[in-house]
């Protein structure tokens, strides 16, 4: 197993997230189980860790490798609030939004080497502050200079992007555009490369069932799905498709692909949240830097009752550093 524990490399930034959520539980549990593998700091207030959590305050990132085997390394941001388990404060939102920001700006100034961030709750993000962002992804690519990113969600046994990801079904067939798949597929087809996958395999989902029974079912892959499929096939991408999606994620298929290009939230991330619910990660390719998140929300209803799997949050801090430059 690798480990980044030594002073050599920066360590990773960890936001607050929504603190009604479980983000403080997830936290300590994760540090619990990673103290001794890779180095993270939280930027958020430190009283909103568990009652008990070894807290070790630090005042700049570099800090944190001496402070984790100690306690959770803690860049302190008091959010003027105390937190109440599963009941959002307006007052916490600007504070929540601040954590993003100064994240971004660590990790572009090299003083952290990934960011992973932990659940926020979009209302009430938008009740409490300026927040106008469907989610995380659309914020940190503003943030990042309005790259086009990508939503990659990743586990062991999968890897997924929905092309249209934060909008009602009803709209997609109209926002599934031909350059907006062309700019996922390059997007993600550099994405892996920069990852040391020398020739990334992509399969690209059909939007509709049957991949459209050549027009029987709808008419978008006859219409210009097949063309461009095939167009970037013959640049020299490793790309098939439109397959049909109802027969793409069984193992066999799975083994002949790197990645799975999908249309839609829900075609991408249903299978990948069967296969592994608790390990998945969400990962957004094209910032310029390494983003990693838990792929689960804030769980307002378990917050504060121990009952939260630190797993999926492991498993995001695990992809950052191994995602991100810097020795193993």
């Amino acid at each position: 197993m690798s480990t980044d524990t030594g002073a050599t490399a920066a360590p990773i930034a960890l936001t607050s997230g929504e603190p009604a959520g479980i983000g403080p539980e997830i936290t300590l549990g994760a540090w619990q189980a990673l103290k001794d593998e890779l180095t993270f700091f939280l930027i958020g207030d430190p009283t909103h860790l568990p009652e008990g959590a070894p807290v070790v305050p630090i005042s700049a990132p570099g800090e944190a490798h001496a402070a984790m085997a100690r306690g959770v390394p803690v860049l302190a941001r008091r959010f003027g609030a105390p937190r109440a388990p599963g009941r959002p404060n307006k007052r916490h939102a600007p504070h929540i939004a601040r954590s993003i920001r100064e994240a971004v700006a660590l990790v572009q100034a090299g003083t952290a080497r990934a960011i992973c961030t932990n659940p926020i709750h979009k209302k009430a993000l938008q009740e409490g502050t300026d927040f106008r962002y469907p989610g995380h992804t659309e914020f940190l690519a503003d943030l990042a200079g309005g790259r086009d990113v990508v939503m990659m969600l990743a586990c062991e046994a999968l890897r997924v992007v929905p092309a249209t990801i934060h909008i009602p079904l009803s709209e997609v067939p109209t926002a599934l555009t031909p350059d907006l798949l062309e700019r996922t597929i390059r997007i993600t087809h550099n994405a892996l490369k920069e990852q040391g996958i020398s020739t990334p395999r992509l399969a690209v989902a059909g939007l509709n069932p049957h991949a459209g029974e050549g027009g029987a079912m709808g008419r978008e892959e006859l219409d210009w799905m097949n063309d461009l499929v095939a167009r970037l096939a013959s640049e020299g991408l490793a790309l098939t498709g439109p397959h049909p999606a109802d027969t793409l994620f069984h193992p066999a298929a799975r083994a002949r692909y790197d990645v799975a290009i999908c249309t839609y939230h829900d075609q991408a991330l249903i299978p990948i949240k069967t296969l592994d619910f608790a390990g998945g990660v969400n990962v957004t390719l094209g910032l310029g830097f390494t983003r990693t998140s838990p792929d689960h929300g804030t769980a307002f209803d378990i917050a504060g009752t121990g009952a939260a799997d630190p797993s999926s949050l492991i498993a995001a801090l695990r992809m950052a550093r191994d995602m991100s430059e810097g020795p193993a």
